[in-house]
């Protein structure tokens, strides 16, 4: 994982968690630190509504980016 995770992050998860009922792609928000690299996330939906919240480790999430990044930038 390159990019460090942070509070209030919007995350992915990068596979599908079955036993959670969430698929990859799925984006919730890093709502606590719980451990070295485990996170707790909130999933909401539209309305802002939780429908799942709990730890997940950070080589199951992918930080997302609203704005480009200057290493990124040509």
């Amino acid at each position: 994982m390159s990019a460090t995770i942070s509070m209030l992050d919007v995350v992915a998860v990068t596979s599908d968690v079955l036993d959670r009922g969430l698929v990859r792609g799925q984006v919730g928000t890093v709502v606590d630190m719980l451990a070295p690299g485990v996170y707790e996330i909130e999933f909401a939906n539209d309305a802002g509504e939780t429908y799942a919240e709990f730890a997940l480790r950070e080589d199951q999430l992918m930080v997302l980016h609203y704005e480009p990044h200057a290493a990124a930038s040509p």
